[in-house]
């Protein structure tokens, strides 16, 4: 889906970019553009933002519970 329609960027392309290591709307905004210029899209692009962040986080959270625990 086309998130931001002035840069035709999408959700794909910026859950990728969370995905290489962006993190906050300010890096979103200056590397992909997203909400630099009507700024209709920022609600969007931020919730897609932290959707994905919030995923990742999930993610990482069930890998580090899922290690096995050693005992001395």
């Amino acid at each position: 889906m086309i998130v931001c329609v002035c840069n035709n960027i999408s959700d794909r392309e910026i859950r990728l970019a969370i995905d290489l290591g962006l993190s906050t709307m300010a890096e979103l905004r200056r590397e992909l553009g997203v909400a630099t210029c009507c700024g209709k899209c920022h609600s969007c692009a931020r919730e897609v933002l932290g959707e994905h962040l919030a995923k990742g986080a999930d993610a990482l959270r069930e890998q580090v519970l899922r290690r096995p625990v050693l005992s001395t």
